[in-house]
């Protein structure tokens, strides 16, 4: 796995926190690992539709 250094605004690192908090994930990295899989799965389905 490749290993990244990212800088967030605060609002977006208090949300990142705050998931991690409710125990939706245990760590940053799966959280943005995880909407980065999302954004590709959208980006699939958008390139499907408009090929189609």
């Amino acid at each position: 796995m490749s290993r990244q250094s990212i800088s967030f605004t605060k609002p977006n690192d208090e949300w990142l926190k705050s998931q991690i908090e409710s125990q939706e994930y245990s760590s940053k990295s799966e959280l943005i690992n995880d909407l980065i899989r999302q954004a590709r799965n959208q980006q699939i389905q958008i390139d499907w539709i408009k090929s189609n």
